[in-house]
C-alpha cells in the first residue's frame, strides 16, 4: 500500500485514531479488501465454529447447508457497512452519533466495546488451549505472548494490519487448500462420532444464528478499515469485496471443522488442525497451526485497534480528545491488559464461544439495522462531519430516535434469548430452544429508526453539511 503520508512507512506508528481521515491521506485499493476480510476470518476461531455443528445434532451436511444460509444473511449487513468508510473518512462508532447524538453513542458503545473484548478473550482462550494440546507449552505464557504480539500490531495501527493480514493471506491460502484435498480425497482418516447426527429445527435455527452473528458482530469494525480509501471508490465495489471476502473464508472454513469434529473426532479445533494435517502430509498440520495461530493473532490486533477506536469514542463524550498516537498506545495497552486477565481464568473454549457470539448477536442486531437505515434511507450518505464532533451541533448530546429504537430492539430481544449452558428464556422454552431473539432485535429496532425518522427533515442539515464540507477543505480537519 502506498500513500502521500509518513504513516506508510515501515517504521511509522499511525498518529490519528478517531479523527477524520483527509483527502491527501487516502490510500490503499478496494481490491485488497477481499483478502484483508477472508484473512480476518481465515483461522482458528472459525474452524472452531465448525465444532459446533455436532454440539447442535446437526450432521456434515445440514451444518454446511446453516453455515451457508446464515453467512450470506449475516455478511450482507456486515458489508453493507464498507460504504461508509471511504465516503465519511470516519471509524464506525464516530459515524454512530448522527443517530444516537454525541453522549447518546456510548449506549451502543457498550455493545460494541463488550464485542471487541469478547473476541479477544475468547481468542486468547483458544489459541492457548489449542498451543498447550498441541505442543504442550504453559498456556499462561503463550496467552501473554500472543496478547503482546496482538497489542504491537494494534499499537502500529492501520497500515500494519493491512500489511500483515495480506502477507498471512498469501501464505495460508495454499496449505488450507491442500488440507481440503486431503479431507475430501479421504486420505485424512479419524475416529467418528458415534452420536446420531442429522437435522433438528432448533440445532439449524442455533447454527444458522451463530454462523451470522459471527459477521454481523463484525459490523462495528468495518469502516474502521475502509476509512482511508479515497473518497470517490464506488460504494458497490467496496461492498462486494468485503462481502465476499468476509464470507468466503467461513463458508470454507466453518464446514471443515465440522468434518474434523464428526469424521475425526476432533475435540479441539487447532489440535484437530494439527493431527489431520499431518497426518495427511508431514508437518502440514505443524505449518497451518502456527499460520492459523497467527492469523488469530493479527485477527485480535485488529480487534484491539477497533476496542480502541470505541474506547477513545466514549472518551470524547465526556472530554475531547485530541489526535495523536499516545492515547492510542495507552487505550490498547489497557484493554489488552484487561482482556488477557480474563482469558487466563477461562478454559471452556468452546461454551465461552458460543456465549460470546450470542451476547454480541443481541447486542449488536439493533445498532447494525439503525446504523444502516440512517445512512442508506434516512440521510442517504449525507452528514455534516465536524456536527459529530460536538454536542452542540445538527445531531445534538442525545439523539432520542436512535436510543428509543435500540431501547425497544433490546426489549423485544429479552423475552426469547438463550445463552446455551447459561440461560434460557421462557419464549425460548416455549419455542422448544429457537432463538429468534436477534431477529426480532434486528427487524424491530429497525423498523422502530426508519418510523420515528419519517418526519425528520434532512433538507434543514442541508446548510450544516455544506458549511462541514468548506471547513474539510481548508483545514482538512473536522475539529
Amino acid at each position: 500500500m502506498s500513500a502521500p503520508s509518513n504513516e506508510t512507512s515501515l517504521s511509522a506508528i499511525e498518529s490519528r485514531h478517531i479523527d477524520y481521515v483527509p483527502e491527501s491521506e487516502r490510500h490503499g485499493k478496494v481490491w485488497r479488501q477481499g483478502p484483508f476480510w477472508f484473512l480476518g476470518n481465515f483461522q482458528t476461531f472459525t474452524l472452531a465454529i465448525g465444532l459446533l455443528g455436532p454440539v447442535f445434532g446437526l450432521n456434515l451436511l445440514w451444518t454446511f447447508i446453516a453455515t451457508v444460509a446464515g453467512m450470506l444473511f449475516g455478511t450482507l449487513f456486515m458489508a453493507a457497512h464498507a460504504a461508509q468508510g471511504p465516503k465519511l473518512g470516519l471509524p464506525q462508532m464516530i459515524q454512530s452519533r448522527a443517530q444516537f447524538g454525541y453522549s447518546g453513542v456510548l449506549i451502543p458503545l457498550i455493545a460494541t466495546t463488550f464485542t471487541f473484548a469478547g473476541f479477544l478473550v475468547v481468542d486468547t482462550v483458544l489459541i492457548k488451549l489449542g498451543i498447550n494440546g498441541i505442543f504442550g507449552w504453559n498456556k499462561t505464557l503463550v496467552a501473554v505472548v500472543l496478547s503482546v504480539a496482538s497489542g504491537l500490531l494494534a499499537i502500529y495501527g492501520h497500515d500494519w494490519v493491512h500489511r500483515v493480514f495480506i502477507v498471512l493471506f498469501w501464505l495460508s491460502v495454499p496449505c488450507w487448500l491442500l488440507l481440503t484435498i486431503g479431507v475430501v480425497s479421504g486420505k485424512v482418516h479419524g475416529t467418528p462420532m458415534t452420536d446420531p447426527l442429522g437435522y433438528n429445527f432448533t440445532g439449524f435455527i442455533a447454527m444458522f444464528a451463530t454462523v451470522a452473528s459471527y459477521n454481523i458482530t463484525y459490523a462495528p469494525y468495518v469502516s474502521d478499515y475502509t476509512r482511508y480509501l479515497p473518497k470517490e471508490t464506488p460504494a458497490r465495489a467496496v461492498i462486494n469485496s468485503v462481502f465476499w471476502g468476509a464470507a468466503g473464508s467461513p463458508t470454507w472454513l466453518i464446514p471443515l471443522g465440522a468434518w474434523l469434529a464428526i469424521q475425526f473426532g476432533a475435540t479441539d479445533a487447532l489440535v484437530g488442525l494439527h493431527d489431520a494435517g499431518n497426518q495427511y502430509i508431514s508437518n502440514l498440520g505443524t505449518v497451518l497451526s502456527i499460520l492459523s495461530v497467527l492469523a488469530l493473532v493479527a485477527t485480535m490486533g485488529m480487534g484491539a485497534y477497533s476496542g480502541m477506536l470505541s474506547i477513545v469514542t466514549a472518551i470524547d463524550s465526556f472530554k475531547p480528545v485530541s489526535t495523536g498516537s499516545r492515547l492510542r498506545i495507552v487505550v490498547i495497552i489497557l484493554l489488552t491488559v484487561v482482556t488477557l486477565g480474563l482469558a487466563l481464568v477461562l478454559d471452556n473454549a468452546i461454551t465461552a464461544l458460543y456465549a460470546a457470539l450470542t451476547i454480541m448477536l443481541y447486542l449488536l442486531a439493533p445498532w447494525t439495522a439503525i446504523n444502516l437505515i440512517d445512512f442508506y434511507s434516512v440521510r442517504h450518505g449525507k452528514y455534516a462531519i465536524t456536527d459529530l464532533f460536538t454536542p452542540k451541533g445538527i445531531y445534538g448530546n442525545w439523539g432520542k430516535n436512535g436510543l428509543i429504537a435500540y431501547a425497544v430492539g433490546i426489549a423485544f430481544e429479552l423475552p426469547f434469548i438463550y445463552v446455551i449452558g447459561y440461560y434460557e428464556s421462557p419464549g425460548a422454552t416455549k419455542l422448544n430452544g429457537v432463538d429468534i431473539s436477534w431477529m426480532l432485535g434486528l427487524l424491530v429496532g429497525g423498523l422502530v429508526y426508519w418510523a420515528l425518522t419519517r418526519s425528520l427533515d434532512v433538507t434543514s442539515e442541508a446548510s450544516a453539511i455544506e458549511a462541514s464540507e468548506a471547513t474539510l477543505r481548508a483545514t482538512g480537519s473536522a475539529r
